[in-house]
């Protein structure tokens, strides 16, 4: 008889600890790992994993599922990429505590701050819940293919305390704070992960106005904070623009001394203040150093936007000729686009919409900065060169930018997509990414997994970690032991999920097998799948061998099995009783050769 239920055998184990990868066995009985090494008994299933890696399963501390995890079973496209924890609530929206009354306003402002359809909201949302513990449960009746953790947001505790008041930054009294201090521990108790808030102009509804938190005062976070402090467990987790750093961490510290809760902290290089992330950096290493545990989340290549014809963004957007047919469908519009007339108008008018500088409409000047839009080809470069832009290309070529442009997009009738990266790809490379991957005290994450659907596709940040940063990259490499450790065990110790991202018997049989030569990403793909039909961008990935959630495998090859082990986690995890977790050794950054 088998002894275990499976067993991965032959691969090149890297453990999550940052130690050394080693060849050898994983057994995995009842969702557990049991043994690492020679195992010598038998599995139920076997999995032959000569020639791959294997590395824990990848938890994503940074996804905007709220609404999707109700409706539907597979977290994709997180779960095409090797993650097998999804952490959502982030950036102090979601769904929960709410009035009956309030459905509208939270989902315009999760439709305005995520780019997620609000029809897809208004059809695919039961709102059979009102307290946040009512929407645990909801999350909790359906099964899913990733494990999902959901945290408390910021939004709506001030619209649900508040009302009205709340959505337009009134400040709030002494009786508002305390009772958003009890709903986040309630939500805390029930078992929510944490408490999450934004304070970030970049954060609007789809009305157009700031999210409800960002001029939240010091009093009313700290107050908050100490209300998740109260239930002894939880973690903080901020977005904001640090338009003055220190004045904003004074407020930061004080969160975490007052309520003893760790932080995490989105960080980016941001071409408005480029040297402003090293500043970030820098206090967070400070706290630590004082005691007060903060951690960077940080992104694994530029946080970019994707442009075309069917996508929420294009470069004509503001163009009045284009508002002629901007509501039509997408054939339509193609067959207007390459009318030579239609086309001449177009451009003639963009040519004086540029001299006249008109471009108040969304997206304002940023798509039309040609010299930083390139073609996204069958296989993404996410670190182009600067010869390779869209207004470079056309200057070689004899045309103009927006020419160039239009013909990238009607390309493969009309599905040709540009990417314009805007954080992190100041100088034209990623080198301040690799900087703030290697820092001591940040974990990768800000892949949006589930938010942004017409705009960006960084749900795959795990694959270009891993592929690029630990094998592809020509500027240099980081070592592979380290980036597994990063996005395995130290994401989950981030939030309190200490029972997994470590290969190591006692810890949670989450598991990947990695065909590493052949990993790579796809270009994004469009599917008109959410509830209403819905529009989102997709990418997939070659090299996902075989995925494994409690022992169970969920993906093979990329493609889903029959099984949903994933469930909701409730609440910190404490960490296995048997492990052989190892210290975490320095980053040694490798020069490609």
């Amino acid at each position: 008889m088998a002894e275990f239920d499976l067993v991965v055998r032959g691969g090149r184990i890297i453990d999550g600890t940052g130690s050394p990868g080693e060849s050898g066995d994983v057994a995995v009985r009842d969702g557990v790992i049991v043994e690492r090494g020679r195992v010598s008994g038998r599995g139920h299933r076997e999995i032959d994993a000569d020639g791959a890696l294997v590395i824990p399963g990848i938890v994503d501390i940074h996804a905007h599922y709220d609404g999707q995890a109700t409706w539907e079973e597979r977290l994709q496209p997180s779960s095409w990429h090797g993650v097998t924890t999804v952490v959502m609530g982030n950036c102090g929206v979601g769904f929960a505590p709410v009035h009956d009354a309030d459905h509208a306003a939270l989902i315009e402002l999760m439709e305005g701050v995520e780019d997620i359809p609000g029809a897809a909201l208004h059809e695919g949302l039961a709102w059979n819940w009102n307290s946040f513990a009512e929407f645990l449960e909801a999350v909790d009746a359906r099964p899913h293919d990733i494990d999902v953790a959901a945290q408390v947001p910021h939004g709506a505790l001030r619209l649900n305390v508040m009302g009205e008041r709340g959505a337009n930054h009134e400040d709030a009294t002494p009786t508002d704070i305390a009772a958003m201090a009890d709903l986040a521990r309630e939500g805390i108790e029930a078992g929510g992960l944490g408490f999450t808030t934004s304070r970030t102009r970049n954060h609007k509804t789809s009305t157009g106005a700031y999210t409800p938190t960002l001029t939240a005062a010091p009093d009313e976070l700290i107050g908050i904070a100490e209300g998740v402090g109260a239930a002894g467990t939880g973690v903080l987790q901020v977005v904001s623009d640090f338009l003055d750093v220190d004045d904003e961490f004074s407020t930061l510290r004080e969160m975490v001394s007052r309520s003893g809760r760790p932080m995490s902290i989105s960080v980016a290089r941001n071409p408005m203040l480029p040297d402003a992330y090293r500043g970030i950096l820098d206090h967070i290493t400070a706290a630590n150093a004082d005691g007060l545990q903060m951690t960077g989340q940080v992104a694994a290549r530029a946080v970019g936007l994707i442009l075309g014809l069917d996508l929420t963004l294009n470069p004509f957007l503001t163009n009045r000729v284009y508002r002629d047919i901007a509501d039509r469908s997408l054939t339509d519009r193609i067959g207007a686009l390459r009318d030579p007339s239609f086309r001449e108008a177009l451009l003639a008018e963009h040519r004086a919409q540029a001299s006249a500088g008109d471009r108040d409409k969304l997206g304002g000047s940023l798509i039309q900065k040609f010299e930083l839009l390139f073609e996204m080809g069958d296989t993404p470069d996410y670190e182009p060169e600067l010869r390779d832009s869209i207004a470079a290309r056309a200057e070689r070529e004899g045309t103009t930018p927006e020419e160039l442009a239009l013909d990238v997009m009607l390309a493969g009738d009309g599905g040709g997509m540009l990417y314009l990266p805007f954080l992190n790809y100041v100088d034209g490379n990623l080198d301040a990414v690799g900087e703030m991957l290697r820092h001591p005290h940040t974990v990768p994450g800000l892949g949006d997994g589930g938010a942004h659907v017409g705009t960006i596709c960084d749900g795959s940040f795990p694959t270009t970690l891993l592929h690029y940063w630990g094998r592809d990259r020509s500027r240099g490499t980081i070592e592979l032991e380290q980036l597994v450790e990063r996005h395995c065990r130290g994401t989950a110790r981030t939030v309190g999920l200490l029972d997994r991202g470590v290969i190591a018997p006692g810890y949670r049989a989450d598991l990947n097998v990695v065909d590493f030569d052949n990993l790579r990403l796809h270009k994004p793909e469009i599917a008109h799948d959410l509830p209403a039909g819905g529009r989102r961008l997709l990418q997939r990935a070659n090299g996902w061998a075989h995925t494994i959630v409690a022992g169970q495998e969920t993906y093979r090859d990329g493609e889903a099995t029959d099984a949903l082990p994933g469930r909701l986690i409730r609440g910190a995890q404490p960490a296995p009783a048997e492990s052989i977790a190892k210290p975490k050794p320095d980053v040694r950054v490798i020069t490609a050769t």
